[in-house]
């Protein structure tokens, strides 16, 4: 479902990635983890064809993002850290437009968008304006917008940042619904990692611009725990001083 190929990022002469490589199946729901500065918000970045590579190959549902940018970006759903939501609307018209922007057909949009508003458990405040929503519903909007035109693929950067805890659990929750209900790729972008280990059963981490870990859950942490595989991987080189 998602092909990374020998993928680097660099900018004059820093190299932000070097050369990973991944693959994510579908159904699959991974965290994709790292520390400042370790190239991860370049790879979503690379990911969601914001941002070409210098150099690799990014394969998205079989359509590759260079040759085919149109088709790989509509089997992507994208929820950044901020959700991008105009306040002034009302809830089921932003989905809407959503819908409209991603060209989904005008005989399916009102039920897509139905599906989508129920899926995020937002039917009790679709009529209201989005400003006037808490942070947890928002996120929840922004989830709706990311996936009303049914996406293959779903990429979530820091999707419970500042909520509090009973919105972290909705929203936990939400997108283990999203992921198990309709067979999507979830690729989870967090610094929370018991985030992590209650959502996703495979890891990925990135430090230094290069892939340190990959495996699954149980295989990554196992006699100790994930934040000490963190720590161990995520830390400064050897010889290297730390930031």
């Amino acid at each position: 479902m998602i092909r990374v190929e020998g993928v680097s990022k660099r900018y004059a002469d820093f190299a932000a990635v070097r050369g990973i490589s991944f693959e994510v199946a579908r159904g699959e729901v991974v965290g994709f983890l790292g520390p400042n500065g370790a190239g991860k918000t370049t790879t979503m970045r690379m990911l969601t064809g914001f941002l070409p590579p210098s150099s690799g190959r990014i394969q998205i549902a079989s359509q590759d993002m260079h040759e085919q940018p149109l088709q790989a970006r509509r089997a992507i759903g994208y929820l950044p850290e901020i959700p991008p939501l105009y306040p002034e609307m009302r809830v089921e018209r932003f989905v809407d437009y959503v819908a409209r922007i991603k060209d989904v057909a005008k005989s399916e949009r009102a039920e897509k968008v139905e599906h989508a508003l129920k899926a995020c458990g937002l039917q009790d405040v679709r009529r209201q304006v989005i400003r006037t929503l808490s942070k947890g519903y928002k996120q929840r909007v922004g989830l709706a917008q990311a996936i009303v035109h049914e996406p293959e693929v779903l990429i979530l950067d820091e999707p419970t940042a500042g909520l509090d805890p009973v919105q972290i659990r909705e929203i936990r929750d939400l997108i283990r619904e999203l992921a198990a209900k309709d067979g999507r790729t979830v690729v989870l972008s967090t610094h929370i990692l018991p985030e992590v280990e209650a959502i996703c059963r495979r890891v990925l981490l990135i430090s230094h611009g290069e892939i340190r870990v990959d495996g699954s859950l149980d295989e990554v942490k196992g006699t100790s725990t994930l934040e000490d595989v963190f720590m161990r991987e995520a830390g400064p080189r050897v010889g290297e001083a730390s930031a």
